[in-house]
């Protein structure tokens, strides 16, 4: 037996540890958003196990919301829910109520489940102040006051990436030990990157800002090299790679969504949260992404998230469309 590295084996930044030590940087915190945490990497674990063993998608979808939807009461932490798969938002009772509202999707990707693709859970927590009864306005907030978000991808690993507002950092699942293990401190995007990722088979409908992009993508006139396409249709997977790799995710607005598919509160906000605090940028088209404020829990908007460079780049083509108007 080898003591030395099983010695090692027990040094582990654990994803608990890691939450403990940043709440001990703050004298004045009571744990509860700790414990909060807590509960949502409980949810990511049982989701995690649960898609491991090839269930159908539509039990998956279902299952996945009701686990979240029961380890964020249980933990009595939280006042307001808003998940992808429920129509309204769920308002804790008053007995099991806290200080935190959590917007989430379940189960991202989740029609690629049967083929094999990685999906993943979407979460951004933001905080209610204390004087009042909550409302849907307190959640109904721009991106910049998210207090944390993630995602787990669920894939060849079970990845859980993290920012609490000082940068990001990644975590995966080993197994042997049941426990979130960082593997990928301060993640940090390139400022520039080599890959393009979007769904070319709308290109007949997109605008021309879009269309000019991905063609320089494509076709160079500087002499660089060509992008490489990139594009699993699982927003999850996509961002991760973005984020790991570097380059740029699209899902514009186009002719048949004029709002673009994505959804603000759980799939813009927190990658763009992610996004920014890793170095890279995210807009939408018209404004930065985070700075957004919602009129409803199931907005849908366009976006643009990844390298700072390649943003800038897409801000740019915006910003000449806008001068020819």
């Amino acid at each position: 037996m080898d003591h030395a590295a099983d010695a090692h084996r027990t040094d582990l930044m654990t994803i608990t540890r890691y939450v403990l030590n940043e709440q001990s940087k703050y004298p004045e915190s009571r744990g509860d958003f700790s414990i909060l945490l807590n509960h949502i990497v409980l949810g990511c674990k049982f989701v995690c196990s649960v898609v491991n063993k090839g269930e159908e998608q539509k039990k998956l979808d279902v299952l996945s919301n009701e686990v979240f939807v029961k380890a964020l009461v249980s933990s009595g932490r939280t006042c307001i829910l808003v998940s992808e798969e429920d129509e309204e938002a769920t308002f804790v009772e008053p007995s099991r109520r806290g200080r935190y509202c959590v917007v989430f999707d379940p189960l991202d990707g989740s029609s690629n489940i049967d083929c094999g693709v990685s999906i993943g859970t979407i979460f951004g927590i933001y905080m209610v102040k204390d004087d009042h009864e909550p409302t849907l306005d307190d959640v109904l907030q721009p991106g910049k006051n998210m207090l944390a978000a993630g995602y787990c991808m669920y894939g060849s690993s079970c990845t859980f990436v993290l920012s609490t507002g000082t940068g990001v950092n990644g975590f995966t699942l080993d197994p042997s030990l049941g426990e979130f293990i960082l593997t990928h401190p301060d993640i940090k995007i390139p400022k520039k990157g080599k890959i393009y990722s979007v769904n070319e088979g709308n290109a007949k409908n997109w605008d021309g800002p879009t269309a000019k992009y991905v063609e320089k993508c494509k076709y160079p006139q500087d002499g660089s090299s060509a992008k490489s396409l990139r594009y699993i249709g699982s927003m999850v997977a996509d961002v991760h790679r973005t984020l790991l790799y570097g380059g740029i995710f699209l899902y514009p607005a186009d002719k048949k969504s004029p709002n673009g598919k994505l959804r603000v509160l759980y799939e813009v906000f927190p990658m763009s949260f992610l996004m920014e605090q890793a170095g890279g940028q995210a807009f939408t088209g018209k404004q930065r992404a985070l700075d957004l404020v919602p009129t409803k829990i199931h907005e849908r908007s366009p976006v643009f998230l990844g390298s700072y460079d390649e943003v800038e780049e897409i801000k740019a083509l915006y910003a000449a469309e806008e001068k020819k108007a």
